[in-house]
């Protein structure tokens, strides 16, 4: 088995030396690390070659979506060819069998249980996707317990710490740049699943993620992406007569959605992306071929099922407590 591990990079140096120690440390070893720079200015590039990594230099930070892209086409590139793709943040730490138990699933694609550094605390496992086009990381923010102990078939993979098949890229694509970050991982398993590809959450492979350890949870850039990003997943995938269905839902979600970051000081940012969400759709949906419908509507009917249930059993956030009111049945 050959893993080559990409990680894209810009600044957090001694996170970078943390991630760098743990991937050092792997019981399934990588034939190879690729660190992806995207202009950082802290010397992060030099830590990366302390441990042995190619880096390559974007020269400028081109986004989260084309650092993964240009490392994964390295990755295939370099004899011997890896098998298997780790994309790993900079800002993760991996239990020394992490890779190991991944590997050990055999699917498509397989992710572990991410906790928030020295706490029992669920920083995510895998992503689920509602009809509004908000995607929500499962268990994000709650106590670790049974509920994201059980191993499970999965859409979405999370392009924070998990394990690709080569060949997976060569058969749905690689991630879309003009996402440049956050969503671009959703769009991806979207298109998975479009062509029925299903990976695994191994909740026995445990990483630590620091998470927005570069811009921050709630920094404006991050709010306006995510709100434009929100818009080309329902341009990209949505067929006409579920946009037509699913009005009331992907309304209702994109004012809720507004609430939140109006709460953050951030109203300014997330009305930035929303126009700049609904300029690009066009031509994001003219690139583009919607998932077929009724594969769509039972996906994310599953999706939203799974997000009522765990929110249920651990406590609703505001957000989703009132989607749940104002967007109808799935």
């Amino acid at each position: 088995m050959t893993i080559a591990a990409v990680a894209p990079v810009w600044n957090g140096r001694e996170w970078l030396r943390r991630m760098l120690a743990s991937l050092a440390r792997q019981t399934q070893p990588v034939a190879q690390i690729i660190a992806v720079d995207n202009g950082s200015t802290d010397g992060a590039p030099d830590t990366a070659r302390e441990f042995g990594a190619r880096v390559i230099s974007m020269g400028r930070n081109a986004g989260f979506a084309a650092a993964v892209n240009r490392g994964v086409q390295e990755a295939c590139r370099i004899q011997p060819k890896a098998e298997w793709i780790a994309v790993l943040n900079t800002d993760v730490e991996l239990a020394d069998d992490y890779l190991a138990r991944l590997a050990a699933c055999n699917s498509w694609f397989a992710t572990g249980k991410l906790l928030k550094p020295g706490t029992t605390q669920i920083d995510g496992t895998f992503d689920l996707m509602s009809r509004s086009g908000a995607a929500w990381r499962a268990g994000s923010g709650r106590e670790d317990g049974a509920l994201f102990s059980e191993r499970r078939a999965i859409s979405f993979a999370p392009f924070t710490a998990a394990l690709f098949r080569a060949e997976l890229f060569d058969r749905v694509g690689l991630l879309e740049e003009r996402f440049e970050s956050y969503l671009e991982d959703v769009d991806f398993g979207l298109r998975c699943a479009a062509l029925g590809f299903e990976g695994i959450y191994e909740p026995m492979a445990v990483a630590w993620h620091k998470g927005s350890a570069t811009l921050g949870r709630w920094h404006p850039d991050t709010v306006r992406r995510i709100a434009r990003n929100q818009i080309y997943l329902a341009a990209r995938h949505f067929p006409s007569a579920l946009l037509r269905q699913w009005f009331r839902p992907i309304l209702a979600g994109r004012l809720l959605w507004g609430g939140v970051a109006a709460r953050h000081g951030c109203t300014v940012a997330w009305a930035r992306g929303v126009i700049e969400g609904l300029r690009g759709f066009r031509s994001m949906r003219a690139a583009s071929t919607p998932v077929e419908p009724e594969r769509l509507r039972r996906l994310l009917s599953e999706h939203e099922r799974l997000i009522r249930e765990i929110q249920s059993a651990t406590g609703f956030d505001a957000y989703w407590r009132w989607y749940f009111r104002l967007a109808g049945e799935a």
